[in-house]
């Protein structure tokens, strides 16, 4: 069964996240400090963290900094979901580009955030990939190792970055909505889909041009999706 590690202070919430989790059979456990998380998931068994980002001892960031660069695949891997008492579009980013997989704005639904764990459980547990290397213009996708390189340089992507990216370069030129792109399950309102992924494409498209991307490969087709030139 499912683990999932809920990092929260505020106890109101952290018992309505716990009860809605286990409502829905999945196996939950609570921790009250950012110090805490890290050497919990070290242990095993984690398969996603519910994070806020205001703890009392660290940020939620700094926690999740701390996973991403963790040398060992079960740290460094696990999905984060942040939760923030504020909504800025700066605060997004920081956290998508610090490698978190979703964020969900207080007051949330417990429901919504239930479907947003399915969501990422299904995506770890997705397989079918192949371990292909193929090659598309300046890019070089390998499946199997869900590395991205683009002249010979490997990207530094997120998750989220990752299966964007591998998802238009599997189909270049044609225009993929947002749906298309999330197809796998991102099991939330249509408008807070759209936001998200357009966040995603906006950290990718500045790693592009981090890597020399000139110009930009990515192209919006406004009312349809996404399309990569490559």
């Amino acid at each position: 069964m499912p683990l999932i590690l809920i990092a929260e202070d505020e106890s109101a919430i952290a018992d309505t996240v716990l009860y809605a989790l286990r409502s829905e059979g999945l196996e939950a456990e609570h921790c009250l400090l950012g110090r805490e998380v890290v050497p919990r998931v070290r242990a095993g068994g984690v398969d996603v963290v519910v994070l806020d980002v205001g703890l009392p001892d660290r940020s939620g960031f700094d926690v999740c900094r701390e996973l991403r660069s963790a040398p060992e695949a079960w740290v460094n891997e696990v999905p984060v979901i942040f939760l923030t008492a504020r909504n800025d579009e700066i605060d997004r980013v920081l956290g998508l580009e610090l490698g978190a997989d979703d964020y969900m704005a207080k007051p949330f639904s417990p429901r919504e955030l239930v479907a947003r764990v399915r969501a990422r459980l299904r995506r770890s547990q997705a397989s079918g990939e192949t371990g292909q290397i193929t090659t598309h213009g300046d890019f070089e996708l390998d499946r199997e190792g869900h590395r991205i390189r683009f002249r010979g340089m490997a990207l530094e992507l997120t998750r989220y970055e990752y299966m964007l990216l591998a998802a238009l370069l599997q189909r270049p030129g044609a225009i993929l909505s947002r749906a298309q792109l999330m197809d796998r399950g991102w099991d939330s309102d249509a408008d807070s889909a759209d936001r998200t992924v357009d966040t995603h494409i906006k950290t990718l498209r500045a790693k592009l041009r981090a890597a020399g991307a000139d110009p930009d490969p990515i192209r919006t087709h406004r009312g349809l999706g996404y399309a990569l030139e490559a």
